[in-house]
C-alpha cells in the first residue's frame, strides 16, 4: 500500500471517530480513486476499500453495478460417508452457495431417533472453509465428540475479500440475503442427514462472527446458541460510516439498531476477544455480552468472574451470566495480549493464536448446554 493511500485511510478513520462522516466518506472515495482502476460494466465484484482485512463498499456516482451472477445448478447434498469432509453447492436467492460439510464417524450410527448436533462455522475475511477448519480444529472435535460441521463459503464475487457482508442492511434480516442463505444451507443438511433440530449452533470469526450474531438473532427458532470470536454485534452497523465507527470501538449508530431488531429472548452467546485486537475493538465483545443478557435473561445473580491462564501461557478473564435455571446464558472470554486471531487455533490455519485458551472446545461445551424446545 502506498503512503498516500495509507494516510487517507487513517484520516478517514480519524474523521469517523470525530463524527465528521461526510468528510470521512470523501476521504475514502479519494483513496479509492487513487488505488483502484476504473470499473467496467463487466466488473464481477463490488468496488471496496480494504481496511485491516475488512472490505467496505464506497459507492460513486455513475459507477456501473455488476449484474448478479447466474446461479449454478444445485448439486445434491454430499453423501453421508463417515469421517469425510465433502463439498456441496446450493442454489438460493439467485446465486450459488458453496459449502463444505464434515461428517463424523458417529454418523454411521446416527438415526432420526438418535440424531447428531450441527455446528455452523462462518469464516473470516480472506478465509475459506478448508482454512477455517484447519485453523479452528473444529473437525477434530467433531470426530471426537460426534457432531456435523457445516462451513458456508462466501464468494469473491459477493465480496472481494470473501468477507460476510455484515454491515449491509440487506444482509441483516430474516428472509433476506446471507442470513437466509445460511438458514437454507442448514435446512439442506438437515434434509439429508440425521441432525438434531434442537441442537444447531452457529459460530464465526471477525466478519463471520458478526454474521453469526446476525443469523442467530434472525433465526432464534433454528439456532440454539451462538459463538462470536473477534466480532461485532449484529446491529453494530448498517453502512460504511457506522461500520468503521463500530470496528474502532465507537458507539452503535441508532439507524443500525433500528434496522436490526433483536429477538424478544436473546440467544445464548459465548464471546471470545483479544484485548490487543487492533482490527475489531474489544469493546464490541462487551456489547455482544450486553445483548445476550438483555431483558433479564441473565437471571438475578451477579455475573461470575474468574481469572486464568491457558496451557500456552495466555492470561484470560472469563465472565459468566447464568439464567434463572442455572444454565449459562452468556460467557465472555477476554484473552489478554491476544490480537485478531482464533484463540487456541492451529498454526496451519490463518488468523490463529495457538497460545490462547481453546475457543473451539469452550464454544462446544457452551453450545451443548443449550437446545431448542421440541
Amino acid at each position: 500500500m502506498n503512503a498516500s493511500l495509507h494516510d487517507l485511510m487513517r484520516e478517514a478513520t480519524r474523521l469517523t471517530q470525530g463524527g465528521q462522516l461526510a468528510e470521512a466518506t470523501a476521504a475514502l472515495q479519494q483513496a479509492l480513486r487513487g488505488a483502484m482502476p476504473a470499473a467496467s460494466p463487466t466488473t464481477t465484484a463490488d468496488p471496496g476499500l480494504v481496511i485491516d482485512g475488512h472490505v467496505f463498499e464506497v459507492p460513486e456516482p455513475g459507477r456501473p453495478r455488476p449484474a448478479p451472477a447466474a446461479p449454478e445448478a444445485a448439486q445434491p447434498s454430499p453423501a453421508a460417508q463417515p469421517d469425510s469432509f465433502v463439498a456441496g453447492v446450493l442454489a438460493h436467492g439467485g446465486r450459488s452457495w458453496r459449502y463444505k460439510l464434515y461428517v463424523p464417524p458417529a454418523a454411521a450410527q446416527a438415526t432420526a431417533a438418535a440424531p447428531l448436533p450441527l455446528v455452523v462455522m462462518l469464516h473470516g475475511c480472506t478465509q475459506n472453509p478448508d482454512d477455517f477448519a484447519a485453523g479452528t480444529g473444529m473437525n477434530t472435535l467433531a470426530r471426537e465428540q460426534g457432531f456435523y460441521v457445516l462451513y458456508p463459503e462466501q464468494s469473491q464475487g459477493a465480496n472481494p475479500q470473501r468477507c460476510w457482508n455484515w454491515f449491509k442492511h440487506n444482509h441483516q434480516q430474516r428472509g433476506s440475503g446471507e442470513p437466509a442463505a445460511i438458514a437454507a444451507l442448514v435446512q439442506t443438511v438437515r434434509a439429508a442427514h440425521p441432525v438434531d433440530a434442537g441442537r444447531v449452533y452457529v459460530a464465526g470469526l471477525s466478519a463471520g462472527g458478526a454474521m453469526a450474531a446476525i443469523v442467530a438473532a434472525a433465526y432464534p427458532d433454528v439456532f440454539a446458541a451462538a459463538g462470536v470470536h473477534s466480532g461485532l454485534p449484529g446491529d453494530a452497523a448498517g453502512n460504511l460510516q457506522e461500520a468503521l465507527a463500530a470496528m474502532n470501538g465507537s458507539a452503535t449508530g441508532p439507524s443500525a439498531a433500528a434496522r436490526t431488531p433483536r429477538p424478544a429472548k436473546p440467544v445464548p452467546t459465548i464471546v471470545f476477544h483479544g484485548d490487543a485486537d487492533a482490527t475489531v475493538h474489544p469493546r464490541n465483545g462487551e456489547r455482544l455480552l450486553s445483548a445476550a443478557v438483555a431483558g433479564g435473561a441473565g437471571g438475578t445473580a451477579a455475573p461470575e468472574v474468574e481469572q486464568g491462564r491457558s496451557a500456552g501461557g495466555r492470561r484470560f478473564s472469563r465472565r459468566l451470566h447464568r439464567a434463572a435455571d442455572g444454565r449459562t446464558q452468556a460467557e465472555h472470554w477476554l484473552v489478554h495480549g491476544a490480537g485478531h486471531a482464533w484463540a487456541g487455533g492451529q498454526p496451519r490455519g490463518s488468523y490463529t493464536d495457538a497460545a490462547g485458551p481453546d475457543a473451539s472446545r469452550e464454544m462446544l461445551r457452551f453450545f451443548l448446554q443449550h437446545r431448542l424446545p421440541a
